[in-house]
């Protein structure tokens, strides 16, 4: 690739079908200097390392989201609490956070207290998916012609919100911003 990746470190937490497929997808079109992983589960870490999934595989959230300037979360929406406690203090300044969550009230309402106000925080709906699951089930694929809602809360930085749009249509998503609770209607 010519021009320079998107985002010096991307992190990906969470390593199931959207998280496995962000991160190929990241790989296959540069959009990263550096591609950071993990999973909750031990076993997914290593399937993640066998497959070369990301450029490395963080035993934690916190190792993961260390120096990256794009983090997304991509675990169940019960789990978005605890992954953003457990980052927020190695968040750099000026990075964004979102998630994949299909419900954007809810992510807002978890995620939102414990991130510092440093980082720009987006959350995000891709509309897509197959019924597998695991890091062998993802595809670079995955987001081509499916839509991807932003649901940026009251306030957010502007060229924030430009960037996670372009990465997302980088991946090939129709991207579409609404507030969180229209999303959720």
């Amino acid at each position: 690739m010519s021009s320079a990746p998107l985002f010096s470190r991307i992190a990906v937490i969470g390593l199931g079908l959207i998280g496995s497929s962000i991160a190929r997808a990241v790989t296959q079109l540069g959009l990263a200097g550096e591609l950071v992983a993990t999973d909750a589960s031990a076993e997914v870490r290593t399937r993640a390392t066998e497959i070369k999934l990301a450029d490395r595989i963080a035993a934690t959230n916190a190792e993961a989201a260390k120096d990256a300037d794009l983090v997304i979360a991509c675990v169940p929406v019960g789990a978005c609490a605890d992954v953003a406690a457990s980052i927020a203090p190695h968040l750099k300044a000026g990075a964004i956070v979102s998630d994949v969550g299909s419900v954007k009230g809810a992510v807002l309402r978890a995620m939102a207290p414990a991130l510092p106000p440093s980082v720009h925080f987006i959350p995000a709906h891709p509309v897509a998916g197959t019924e597998n699951s695991g890091p062998d089930a993802g595809f670079a694929e995955l987001f081509i012609n499916r839509w991807c809602i932003l649901t940026p809360p009251e306030g957010v930085d502007q060229a924030a919100l430009d960037k996670l749009a372009a990465f997302w249509r980088a991946l090939g998503a129709n991207v579409e911003v609404m507030t969180a609770d229209h999303h959720d209607l």
